[in-house]
């Protein structure tokens, strides 16, 4: 069988490693990356790092508007696919790049595979909250991580190829997690010891596009008494520098370049707490056990909230300080994610049903 499997940013890098390993045990994958993260702290350290094969298209799309590098992947997965001829177009998580994909195979009648399925923040205002719908809505195959993603899909009517099969990214954080510790030197490169210092990421435009926002958040993490470990997104350091803010940093919040995936388990697993409006980092720091603090009003990931280990805070400058201060989770985690072989199934139902 030949799988398109199709990938662009940091979240789905990290997805598609363990399955691509499963995979290409039985079927010829062939993987295309669009290029919506291209730098090398985004995009080519997580392929080295997590020993994902070379991607046989790198599209190159880069940045620009939703609607612009929607378009513009869309036109360029199509010729891919009409040359490839895939027996199934497998996509992850809810980027541009996730819709773009599950499109363009649609519409040429390629059976669509929509790993991360079902997901909800129930605010359409994100534009990952858009892509989710609608990739499930053109998706055959769905694979969902939780019970509550496969609620949300029998709630919207999708019942018919819908699988509960865990988390990829329980996978990926079981198998990398030693190597992480072995490898990674990023806690005795930015200073901090384990247990005495947050770990912060900032980039949904909710918080980066607000002056008021971001202002209100390094602010709060001004008076948290204790250093704060803060990984910038490009976009997110672009804002800062329109803002003032990067000059006028706390002393307390160390600012560095976006870490690889092994520097950013080992820092996370480390920390006091994290702070995040990012969802995959809701769902890492709960597999670390790690109490998480999301600069959100809403989540996707409830099943955090609902176990104790993760709040929601919104960007108030009071709010977050608070929960810095006074968040501490009670009792043990349930499991939310799966037992870890999220891979194998995704790679065993795609066997038997494509």
């Amino acid at each position: 069988m030949k799988i398109v499997s199709i990938v662009g940013a940091r979240p789905q890098f990290i997805k598609c490693a363990p399955v691509s390993r499963e995979l290409r045990k039985a079927h010829d994958e062939i993987l295309v990356h669009t290029g919506q993260h291209y730098d090398h702290g985004m995009s080519e350290v997580f392929f080295e790092e997590l020993g994902i094969p070379k991607p046989d298209y790198n599209l190159g799309i880069g940045s620009g508007t939703h609607g612009r590098q929607t378009g513009a992947m869309l036109g360029v997965i199509e010729d891919v696919l009409e040359k490839e001829g895939p027996d199934v177009v497998l996509v992850y998580g809810d980027t541009n790049s996730t819709l773009a994909g599950a499109l363009a195979a649609a519409k040429l009648h390629v059976p669509v595979a929509h790993v991360e399925a079902g997901l909800r923040s129930f605010d359409r205002r994100m534009p990952e909250e858009v892509n989710r719908v609608l990739t499930d809505h053109c998706s055959d195959l769905l694979f969902c991580p939780t019970e509550t993603a496969v609620a949300n899909l029998a709630a919207e009517g999708i019942t018919e190829g819908v699988f509960l099969v865990g988390d990829v990214m329980l996978d990926a954080m079981n198998h990398n997690r030693a190597v992480a510790e072995e490898r990674s030197r990023i806690l005795e490169d930015v200073g901090v010891r384990p247990g005495e210092y947050l770990v912060v990421t900032v980039h949904r435009p909710s918080n980066t596009d607000s002056p008021e926002n971001m202002t209100a958040i390094l602010g709060a993490l001004g008076e948290a008494g204790m250093p704060a470990v803060f990984p910038v997104h490009p976009r997110t350091r672009r804002y800062l520098g329109e803002y003032g803010l990067l000059a006028g940093m706390p002393e307390n919040v160390r600012v560095t370049e976006p870490l690889g995936y092994l520097d950013m388990i080992r820092l996370m697993a480390h920390a006091k707490k994290i702070l995040t409006d990012s969802g995959g980092v809701q769902k890492e720091a709960y597999m670390l056990e790690v109490p998480c603090i999301t600069l959100r009003e809403n989540t996707e990931w409830v099943e955090t909230v609902e176990a104790g280990w993760n709040v929601l805070v919104g960007a108030g400058r009071e709010e977050i300080l608070r929960v810095i201060r006074n968040f501490t989770p009670e009792g043990e985690q349930k499991p939310c994610f799966g037992d870890g072989d999220a891979s194998a199934k995704v790679a065993q139902i795609l066997s038997e049903y494509c």
